[in-house]
């Protein structure tokens, strides 16, 4: 019996190719049924013939097409069924995915058991959250994550080039793409996680360079058909596919008080971004900005009641909380943000904006932070460490506990970079605040005499 298997991840990363690339390999037949959209149960077990136009569920026609009883079975956008008044197909889908149950699966139209045990089952999926969780715990999952710029290079040169230049009418002995023009082109006409729209823009460029070699108008001199094959180098991808529509965040340029690099994820990759804090004359009050969800709130509140509990070890003027208002933005406020792994940057860059410390700006940093100062652990960390290095960082700060999901890096990455590992908040400051140390529990700046210092374990509220 085969394992019913799950692809998820985003999408243009392979899944569904993947699939037709296992039947290829197992000699067996390829069937593909398309979930998404599906609202009625008898999509999947078909209508009783007693109704007009009755007709057997997709299972059973799909057993149809391949002709044969271990075909390798694609459910695809499995996470697009949606129920409603006419039943809920995940819950039909629960009897076909069941190992233990599916060489009795009963079709309506049938009315007979139809055995579906030697069937190979794979489906796919863009979110695990939208799967009912009866229905996942029948699967398997495997997470299929983004590619990095060096791997959509090498997918470019290899598979895409050749088949853009095969439809757009090029011999692959016309046209060549130099490295350097398919990485700016990925970084300059691309934000996703996986190859889809890459291709498309490279299937632009061959179109525009097949217009020129039919014109004669390639390079400097006349192109003919059969002559040297016409090089696109990286500034002519500019002049072929107009100014860049990607413009990913880059490093600050120097170190400022009140703002600190973070590190986010989203399904088309990872990326940094800025967290700024400033002080004014006010009340004590905290004004959150830059359209941030709940949890993204209550982590910078948790940070704020973190500073003024421990403003004694922080170098923070108590008085300083009874007439300040601090304000809180998170730049491209037209995105919702939502999520607790901007924690300890909430943090930081608040005890810089109170204490008037400059963060560095070679350093970005990820995880969640307790009312106490522990950082706790988060998701996306092979994304986040790639969106560091696309911006030009190259130092980064995680939590103690995601250490094992560096191994997710390719050695190239790994070597490219610099990890700090922190279990509490005085770790990171340690890093991020220029001229300044970690011991026993202290939070240490240059000349500072240790036992002058309280210990950030220790609260002195005002």
């Amino acid at each position: 019996k085969s394992p019913i298997l799950l692809f998820t991840g985003p999408p243009g990363v392979g899944k569904t190719s993947l699939a037709q690339s296992i039947a290829r390999a197992m000699g067996r037949e390829y069937v593909r049924v398309s979930l998404g959209g599906v609202r009625d149960e008898a999509d999947i077990r078909g209508h009783r013939r007693t109704y007009v136009a009755a007709m057997p569920g997709r299972i059973i026609q799909g057993m149809k097409q391949a002709g044969t009883r271990n075909p390798v079975f694609l459910l695809d956008e499995v996470d697009k069924i949606s129920a409603s008044h006419q039943g809920d197909p995940a819950a039909a889908l629960l009897e076909v995915l069941d190992p233990a149950q599916n060489h009795t699966f009963t079709d309506h139209y049938l009315g007979l058991p139809f055995d579906l045990s030697e069937v190979f089952f794979i489906a796919t999926a863009n979110f695990v959250q939208n799967i009912p969780a009866p229905l996942l715990d029948r699967m398997e999952v495997v997470e299929f994550s983004g590619y990095t710029e060096g791997e959509k290079l090498e997918i470019a040169k290899k598979y895409l080039v050749p088949r853009q230049a095969e439809e757009g009418g090029l011999r692959p002995d016309e046209i060549e793409i130099a490295d350097s023009a398919i990485l700016r082109t990925i970084s300059g006409y691309t934000r996703e996680a996986g190859v889809r729209q890459l291709e498309r823009e490279l299937g632009r460029l061959v179109r525009k360079v097949a217009r020129k070699i039919a014109q004669g108008e390639a390079g400097e001199t006349p192109v003919k058909a059969g002559e040297a094959p016409v090089v696109l180098t990286e500034d002519q991808v500019g002049e072929l596919l107009g100014r860049p529509k990607v413009h990913p965040e880059r490093a600050a340029e120097y170190d400022q008080v009140g703002q600190a690099t973070g590190l986010y994820y989203t399904p088309v990759g990872g990326d940094i971004m800025f967290v700024e804090a400033t002080t004014m004359k006010g009340k004590g009050n905290l004004v959150l900005t830059g359209q941030l969800g709940d949890v993204m709130q209550e982590s910078a509140r948790a940070a704020w009641s973190y500073a003024r509990s421990h403003a004694a070890g922080l170098r923070i003027d108590p008085d300083k909380f009874g007439d300040t208002d601090i304000h809180i933005h998170v730049p491209a406020g037209a995105i919702p943000k939502e999520g607790p792994s901007a924690g300890i940057t909430m943090a930081t860059a608040i005890i810089s904006a109170l204490s008037g410390r400059a963060v560095r700006h070679d350093i970005a940093m990820t995880g969640e932070i307790t009312l106490n100062g522990k950082v706790l652990p988060i998701g996306g960390v092979k994304e986040k460490v790639l969106g560091a290095v696309r911006s030009g960082i190259h130092t980064v700060v995680l939590p103690s506990a995601n250490e094992r999901d560096l191994e997710d890096l390719t050695p190239e990455v790994r070597t490219k970079i610099t990890v700090h590992f922190a279990a509490e908040l005085g770790e990171v400051l340690a890093v991020a605040l220029r001229d300044a140390t970690y011991e026993d529990g202290r939070l240490l700046f240059k000349g500072d005499d240790p036992n002058a210092v309280s210990r950030l374990s220790e609260h002195h509220t005002n």
